[in-house]
């Protein structure tokens, strides 16, 4: 593995990237937060990172939810591969659950998402003695973007959002226009990643601290992915003359095709991983999808 030390040369040292641990004590509260009031909801929204359908699932959801009818909102589909995206709401809708791509800051999905929400609304209407407006939870890992969707869906600012994972805390009952209500949870990781492809996806996209991994070290393994299966976004974005089967060559080359130069001709390995970093975030190098249905 390689870090980058404080003279901004890329040195060898003894780590394991795949070892990523990070679990706040928040956390625990979360998981307790949604086992207490699931028998208050009608149904959970499950926010997933559609450049990461799997990877931002948490596993413990799944046990925790049972038999809960279940939403799966694709958010930042604009980032996303669109037919990537239309794949894997194939695959979520062949296992049973209702699944749409959305891109929560600019509003794409919402209304599609109401109407879905209003058929079940009627549905359970149908189902009760008495008319009651439909109760829900939305759930999710950090920066998914639960936040930004819970705003689109009250039309205010009621839930804080940010570009570091961990912003929502505790508790809190919300309600719509049309007189749902829908409760919020702080996102919520696991303890351990048990599959180590987990834990680096969820990095890449920011959904774990940046300070816990080197980032040097995390852009270089996101340039292994790129270099394997989007090598023309790579090149077009870098405009890079060829694409190595080193990602250090080609880490490389990209500092120095962006003057990411120090003195003495030295790489500034730095600046260059939070470039590729922020670039593959914001979508600049293209519309990636890191996980496929079909895979």
């Amino acid at each position: 593995a390689l870090v980058l030390k404080e003279n901004g040369q890329m040195m060898d040292y003894n780590t394991n990237m795949k070892n990523i641990n990070w679990y706040p004590g928040h956390m625990k509260k979360t998981r307790e937060l949604i086992e207490e009031n699931l028998k208050m909801v009608d149904l959970v929204i499950e926010v997933v990172d559609a450049r990461i359908p799997v990877s931002s699932r948490n596993p413990i959801i799944d046990d925790l939810i049972k038999g809960k009818r279940r939403v799966i909102a694709l958010n930042k589909s604009d980032l996303a591969d669109s037919r990537a995206s239309e794949q894997w709401i194939k695959h979520f809708k062949g296992e049973g659950y209702d699944a749409l791509a959305m891109d929560c800051a600019k509003g794409s999905g919402v209304n599609q998402l109401f109407k879905l929400l209003t058929a079940i609304q009627e549905e359970k209407d149908k189902e009760r003695m008495r008319k009651k407006p439909l109760r829900m939870m939305i759930v999710g890992v950090p920066n998914v973007g639960k936040s930004s969707l819970i705003n689109r869906m009250t039309g205010r600012k009621s839930a804080k959002t940010g570009d570091k994972p961990g912003v929502t805390r505790g508790k809190q009952w919300l309600a719509l226009k049309n007189g749902m209500q829908l409760l919020d949870t702080p996102g919520i990781l696991w303890p351990k990643f048990q599959d180590p492809k987990a834990g680096l996806d969820l990095a890449f996209c920011g959904s774990i601290r940046d300070e816990i991994i080197d980032q040097a070290d995390l852009a270089l393994e996101l340039i292994k992915v790129l270099q394997k299966d989007y090598p023309d976004e790579l090149v077009a974005r870098y405009k890079l003359d060829e694409i190595s089967g080193d990602a250090l060559v080609n880490m490389e080359s990209i500092a120095a095709k962006r003057g990411f130069i120090l003195q003495g001709k030295r790489i500034d390995y730095a600046r260059c991983a939070r470039t590729v970093l922020d670039e593959f975030r914001s979508g600049k190098i293209g519309n990636i999808t890191l996980e496929k249905a079909d895979d």
